[in-house]
């Protein structure tokens, strides 16, 4: 198959939401090929320990490549310990630059229950607004429901539940089936 012909895989929606000491990054399970869902079970938020420091990570885009920048995503905080923004940007400055790494197809958000960054290929590093953060097919959908959920009394993990309810209610490639990682500042 030619590469226009080639259907893509598609698939993922990951949410971080900052409330009340709390940070919750929450990524559902579907990778899809086209019009066939491929997995529904999928793990695409991680925890990580580099150093003693936990940090968790949810990706978006690739699979092995969401994995190769996770890898280098660790070696940083390890040479950091501690300093999530640095080593992010650190991480960005090489994905941007090394001719490699421009290849891989993934967003990461990670947090290391202070701060919620985005990293992305172009060499970005975002810390959002609003203490919410989204990537993926879905991330839009659930970027606005939670958003519209950060004044309610819910809590970090209720509001990325519900918002990733509301994304897998719109998105194909989108499914209910949640991993959620809790961290709060230490």
């Amino acid at each position: 198959m030619s590469d226009d012909q080639f259907p893509g895989w598609h698939g993922t929606t990951i949410i971080g939401v900052k409330k009340d000491g709390k940070v919750v990054i929450a990524g559902d399970g579907q990778v899809s090929l086209g019009p066939t869902v491929i997995k529904g079970t999928a793990r695409k938020v991680r925890r990580l320990s580099p150093g003693g420091h936990d940090v968790v990570a949810g990706f978006a885009g690739s699979t092995a490549d969401a994995f190769t920048l996770l890898e280098r995503l660790e070696a940083k905080l390890e040479a950091t310990p501690g300093q999530l923004a640095r080593a992010s940007v650190e991480l960005a400055k090489d994905w941007r630059t090394d001719k490699y790494l421009q290849k891989l197809e993934a967003m990461l958000i990670v947090t290391d229950g202070t701060d919620i960054l985005v990293i992305t290929g172009a060499g970005d590093v975002l810390e959002p607004e609003h203490n919410v953060a989204a990537i993926g097919s879905g991330g839009n959908f659930a970027l606005a429901a939670a958003r519209a959920l950060m004044d309610s009394d819910l809590d970090a993990e209720a509001i990325a539940r519900k918002a990733m309810s509301i994304a897998a209610d719109i998105c194909v490639y989108t499914n209910g089936k949640l991993t959620v990682e809790t961290i709060e500042a230490v």
